[in-house]
């Protein structure tokens, strides 16, 4: 018998806690059962299963066999009459049928005289006399079966958990860091922050709560892994979401977004109502939300502009906080020709080619940059990368 007051608050304890549904526990316990009682007292090759009654606190034993036929298995007087042929494995050959088994089949003849309409396939199942008392590696098998099957139990229900959220922004403490990745309490699981997804110059105390864009959910043999990111375009795009009701809501749209993380960013945003500056609303009144998301990502700069269909208008407001005297399109080499009075050529530019690298990655056009007088001063490849002349 069972203390029912214990197992059942044990049950609640890992649902409430751990997010482990009663039946997967009951489950476990059962397999544990079943394999204590077979290390115990079964026979060789017999399939035990056990079933626990929580209401009454007992549990049943019993030994299962599956319904054969000429068709299924081999049968043969010795596998007929020693229950030492139990552990026989199938021939080497794989078009071979595995030999009958007396303690895991029953013959289909046999199998109709206890159950009239039983049909090949069919498991039947005969009660066994209930113990109570079990051997100490028997009870140490138990115990680790238990383990193994709560362990798959919770790592199933955090991968379901954690899988909903993908995509979006989770919150946790920084638990320790680990040859330049940082690892994130998040409650059921712990997040990897890896060095690349970090924002360059920030640094972060053990303890410390962290934001991250939960970008992967990989359920590996070795574990499960819950990487995050902070430098990812969409972590910017979800933070505006987080002070924009008309981003979250679907009324602002994110085109584009170029990002060079912890130093400058470029957003291009679209309305699908018309009484919806984009701009305006992430922006916010007296530049309060977008200081907000600044602060988040320590101090990155970060360029709104509206996005437009035309191409020619795109590019020039991708090239802000530059005036553009003049834009020609290659659509053969998808190449935009920019020519900028000489005063506007560094803002064009940017400190380190900055600016016109971020407008290419924004546009998805290589940008050359020319003065008035037609000669390319700078220029960037199909990667995005910035050649000067």
């Amino acid at each position: 018998m069972f203390d029912l007051k214990v197992i059942n608050s044990v049950l609640g304890e890992l649902e409430d806690e751990r997010g482990i549904p009663r039946a997967k526990v009951v489950e476990a316990i059962e397999a544990a059962l079943a394999t204590a009682y077979k290390k115990e007292y079964a026979k060789r090759g017999q399939i035990i299963r056990a079933q626990i009654d929580l209401a009454a606190g007992t549990t049943e034993f019993q030994q299962v066999k599956e319904v054969v036929d000429e068709s299924t298995v081999r049968f043969s007087d010795s596998d007929s009459s020693s229950a030492e042929a139990t552990e026989d494995k199938e021939d080497e050959e794989e078009d071979t049928l595995p030999r009958f088994n007396a303690e895991q089949h029953i013959p289909l003849a046999d199998a109709k005289f206890i159950k009239r309409d039983a049909k090949v396939g069919d498991e039947l199942v005969f009660p066994l006399e209930a113990k109570d008392d079990y051997g100490r590696i028997a009870a140490q098998t138990a115990k680790q079966v238990i383990i193994q099957k709560i362990r798959e139990a919770e790592k199933v229900s955090v991968v379901a958990e954690f899988g909903k959220r993908q995509g979006e922004i989770v919150s946790g403490t920084v638990q320790r860091m680990e040859r330049g990745n940082i690892f994130v309490d998040l409650g059921r699981a712990t997040g990897i922050l890896p060095y690349d997804e970090q924002i360059p110059g920030e640094r972060y105390r053990q303890g410390e709560r962290i934001r991250g864009l939960l970008y992967q959910v990989e359920d590996s043999p070795r574990g499960i892994y819950l990487r995050l990111s902070r430098a990812h375009p969409n972590f910017l795009a979800k933070l505006f979401e987080m002070e924009a009701p008309e981003a979250a809501h679907g009324t602002v749209v994110f085109k584009a977004i170029a990002r060079e993380a912890g130093s400058r960013s470029k957003v291009a945003v679209a309305s699908t109502d018309p009484h919806v500056d984009p701009v305006g609303s992430l922006v916010g009144q007296r530049g309060v939300r977008v200081s907000t998301v600044t602060s988040e990502l320590g101090g990155e700069k970060i360029d709104i502009i509206e996005w437009n269909e035309n191409p020619k208008q795109f590019i020039e407001e991708a090239l802000s906080p530059a005036r553009i005297t003049s834009v020609e399109l290659d659509e053969a080499e998808h190449k935009a020709s920019i020519k900028v009075a000489e005063d506007q050529q560094s803002l064009a530019i940017g400190r380190g080619g900055q600016n016109v690298r971020l407008a290419a990655k924004l546009t998805g056009w290589r940008i050359d940059i020319q003065s008035t007088r037609g000669e390319t001063v700078a220029a960037t490849d199909a990667t995005g990368e910035v050649h000067a002349q």
